[in-house]
């Protein structure tokens, strides 16, 4: 599969009409996962895989994408603020070409950038412990920032 960067057309038109996206934001420690309802409206926040070995992260996150009949995968890009590609977006990209190698199955590289800051901020309005937040942030990340590339796809539809 051909791996979509940002916004690219592509990826909406490599889609059947419905189907569950799901939303991967790897990080180093861990990956938030996210996953769509299956008209893609709403996102939802899903659970934090602790990373290990890739084939192990690739084999839960598999799991996850087969038992909720997914139909392609939404990456977050943490690019730079200034819309470069820094260490952290390079790693996404070789993540989500490993991912592929081991799925042939539509998947888009999305800007992420301020997703994990967004949530931090709300859920320090919503008065969430320190300990909380560590544990919810990666997952609440991913479901914003697949949330973001449903919009956007949205907008785009004919």
């Amino acid at each position: 599969m051909r791996l979509a960067l940002l916004d690219s057309p592509t990826f909406a038109a490599a889609l059947p009409q419905v189907g569950a996206l799901l939303g991967l934001d790897p990080g180093e420690k861990r990956i938030g996962v996210a996953v769509s309802d299956t008209t893609r409206l709403i996102a939802s926040s899903l659970e934090t895989i602790t990373r290990s070995k890739f084939a192990a992260d690739v084999d839960a996150i598999l799991k996850l994408y087969d038992a909720r009949q997914c139909v392609g995968f939404v990456v977050g890009l943490p690019l730079n603020m200034d819309g470069s590609a820094g260490p952290a977006a390079q790693s996404a990209r070789a993540f989500a070409r490993n991912l592929l190698a081991r799925r042939d199955v539509p998947l888009l590289l999305w800007d992420e950038r301020l997703s994990t800051s967004a949530v931090t901020r709300t859920l320090i309005e919503a008065d969430a412990s320190r300990k909380r937040r560590g544990e919810v942030i990666d997952k609440m990340a991913a479901a914003y920032m697949l949330q973001g590339a449903l919009d956007a796809m949205r907008e785009r539809a004919p």
